[in-house]
């Protein structure tokens, strides 16, 4: 017999369930035919404020370059998306449809109606374009989604008007979620729905048919208009909230960019979120320079909100504009100072390095600079430096008088100069410094060894490369120690000297040499290497770093080995050969890869940090800009054939230069492609070279053994000063 409690269990399921004991019931809604009928009812809603944008003329622009598989991202014409803002005839879309320079601007507005358009202004730290429509009146106005309400899991409907022409039909839609908020340093939002260059401009909407965003390219590590375009339909896509270009649409409407605001400083460190917020330069000029942030501070909290690394002063800094005023507290030593009412800038000039006009003379560890060359006609030349002679102490002339000076001490010239030893040391407080300013030099003659003060003006950094370079460059003793700069306190004078450690690079260890082929064991990779047989410890060697085209598999090294060998034995450089992971070419996601090669290069042999090279033809020449601007605190030249700087460069930091040497063969079908690089990279400052070889078309140097002769002292001449 069953216990009643179970009997009543099975009763009460047999009346529930039964549909003749119980009224029906009805039928279970289709929840598919009701979400499409909501995805239907908002697209709807908000189709009759999206456009359709046609521009033409402008130029024919490359905007971005697959590195895998050599494939073209082109702005010249076309069919682009907008989004009504206004009801009296403004539209906003993606700065990115904008980027060729469009000479005529045609809309057409869902009803019919058509009409040309001009460009009012651009925020160009959203990188969304306002546009103007001639004689158009009582537009539908979309509603926004408020900032706060746009959570991650709700519904994202990408739309866009590029597809079809006849804009009284919906517009094209791809349906996801809301994947991340606050992305690209607080600016955007990351939805799933599939984004890409058809539907720039367009909007995301929420089910209920009000906009969450405009979508643009977008990219942490980059701030123009075609950053990000890489990522397209890679499920990850970015989109400005509406409601934050409502918020600015007024000043957008008077006619005037909208700036990023810039503070001027360069962190210490390359990482952003491991290392603190320690400043490492700061940009002459600029707002935090008039407010009196210097090199060393660190960071503790901007307009009152604490930051513990660089990624969170970004985050802060980012979304903001020119002539925003910010507070500053930094920390300098163990005093805490607080920078208020610091405005900020909406650019700076370009950083151009400052150019003295010297090769040093390396691995040598005596105080100061002995100089190996002088260029003709530079600063160094005119001020009457000559080889041999031993720079021994920098200055500003505006520098301030040494405090408290000693009586005793002759002050013919009381200048405090900045006293240094070795190259890099030179090359750090050059970092500090800016083109067109005075600077007075002590100099020992070589001729006499009596110490001049000399005065000269800085350069800007050349684009030239010496004519010949002198053979000796290096004292030989990389492995020393460099000596302490001034004199030795008495009680010292006398003490014996600390014996010297054994280092692990010292000459009697012994490594391979020649045509070697290597395995990181950590990455399960193979590289090649040729290191000179006359190679010494005690000099440190230029890496140059070769990139092979796509379809060689890194073949080709040896066919480099017997064009490059004799230079890098003479001029005391390593060539490694990298293997891209497929045959098609290189990832940008391999740069990574390539320098754990090269820590491995740097862990076995002496390594001139100041000469690391990029190399590359085609892809890999794609590949090295890239690494020239994402690796640029280990790069320090980049050198390509036949590849097109396909991203706007990035600006220049004086503590990180790179120098750029492109070349491009007259039959190539690129070349005018390639000859825009250059100008590109002037535009920033970057020193760059552009070499049009007459008898080149898609190929490499050995076809103009004089040009490769030149880069080869281009690669010998980076470290200068």
């Amino acid at each position: 017999m069953k216990q009643p409690w179970v009997a009543m269990v099975v009763w009460a399921g047999f009346v529930l369930g039964c549909p003749c004991l119980v009224q029906a019931q009805a039928p279970a809604p289709d929840i598919n035919e009701e979400t499409e009928a909501a995805i239907k009812a908002a697209v709807a809603r908000v189709a009759p404020c999206i456009v359709r944008i046609e521009t033409a003329g402008g130029n024919d622009k490359v905007v971005w370059v697959d590195p895998a598989t050599g494939k073209q991202i082109r702005k010249v014409v076309g069919p682009t998306t907008g989004v009504i803002v206004s009801a009296d005839g403004y539209v906003v879309s993606s700065a990115f449809n904008f980027v060729n320079k469009p000479t005529d601007i045609t809309v057409s507005i869902p009803g019919g109606k058509r009409a040309t358009a001009k460009e009012v202004a651009t925020d160009l730290t959203r990188m969304i374009t306002l546009l103007k429509l001639a004689d158009v009146d009582g537009l539908p106005v979309p509603q926004a989604v408020p900032r706060k309400d746009i959570q991650v899991g709700q519904w994202s409907i990408s739309l866009g008007r590029t597809i079809d022409p006849n804009v009284n039909h919906p517009p094209s839609i791809s349906i996801g979620i809301i994947s991340a908020v606050n992305r690209i340093w607080g600016k955007a939002i990351q939805t799933d729905a599939k984004v890409s260059p058809v539907n720039y401009g367009g909007p995301i909407i929420s089910i209920d048919g009000r906009i969450q965003g405009i979508l643009v390219p977008a990219s942490p590590q980059g701030q123009d208009e075609t950053a990000g375009v890489e990522w397209y339909d890679s499920g990850i896509g970015f989109a400005i909230p509406f409601e934050d270009i409502l918020a600015v649409l007024p000043k957008l409407k008077e006619g005037k960019d909208l700036k990023p605001g810039i503070l001027g400083v360069v962190p210490q460190s390359a990482d952003m979120y491991g290392a603190e917020p320690i400043i490492g330069t700061v940009t002459p000029d600029s707002p935090a320079a008039k407010a009196d942030i210097r090199p060393g501070d660190k960071i503790l909290a901007i307009n009152g909100q604490p930051v513990v690394n660089m990624a969170q002063v970004l985050h802060i800094l980012r979304p903001m504009y020119e002539n925003t005023v910010i507070s500053v507290k930094i920390l300098r030593g163990k005093e805490e100072i607080e920078k208020a009412n610091i405005v900020l800038t909406g650019q700076t000039t370009a950083y151009a390095f400052p150019f003295l006009g010297i090769l040093p003379m390396r691995d040598d560890p005596e105080p100061g600079v002995e100089i190996r060359y002088v260029y003709p006609k530079s600063p160094a030349d005119q001020a009457g430096l000559k080889v041999g002679d031993r720079i021994l102490g920098i200055a500003p002339v505006t520098a301030r008088p040494a405090p408290k000076p000693m009586p005793k001490l002759p002050m013919a010239n009381p200048t405090f100069f900045q006293q240094f030893s070795g190259r890099d040391q030179l090359l750090a407080l050059m970092a500090r410094l800016q083109a067109g300013i005075e600077i007075q030099l002590q100099v020992k003659r070589k001729a006499g060894g009596a110490v001049d003060v000399v005065k000269l003006r800085l350069a800007p950094m050349p684009d030239d490369v010496p004519d010949r370079l002198p053979a000796n460059s290096t004292a030989k003793k990389a492995l020393e120690k460099p000596k302490p700069i001034g004199p030795k306190p008495k009680d010292r004078e006398e003490a014996k000297p600390e014996p010297k450690k054994e280092d692990p690079k010292a000459p009697m260890q012994e490594v391979e040499t020649g045509v070697l082929k290597k395995t990181n064991p950590a990455l399960r990779r193979e590289y090649s290497l040729f290191v000179p047989e006359n190679y010494d410890p005690n000099i440190s060697y230029g890496v140059i770093i070769w990139l092979h085209p796509a379809g060689r598999g890194g073949r080709d090294f040896n066919d480099m080995v017997d064009l490059w060998a004799d230079f890098c034995e003479d001029h005391h450089f390593i060539l490694l050969g990298p293997k891209a992971q497929s045959n098609d070419g290189w990832a940008a996601s391999e740069t990574e890869l390539v320098l754990q090669d090269l820590k491995e290069v740097m862990d076995t042999y002496t390594v001139d940090q100041q000469r690391i090279i990029v190399h590359g033809m085609g892809i890999g020449g794609q590949l090295a800009f890239y690494m020239g601007f994402n690796a640029r605190e280990t790069i320090r030249g980049v050198a390509t054939v036949g590849a097109i700087l396909a991203n706007n460069p990035k600006e220049t930091i004086p503590t990180q230069r790179v120098s750029f040497f492109v070349v491009a063969g007259q039959k190539d079908p690129i070349a005018k492609d390639i000859a825009e690089s250059q100008k590109q990279l002037s535009e920033k400052k970057h020193p760059v070279i552009l070499e049009v070889s007459p008898n080149m078309g898609k190929e490499y140097l050995n076809a103009d053994v004089e040009l490769l002769r030149k880069l080869a002292r281009w690669m010998d001449s980076l470290d200068r000063i």
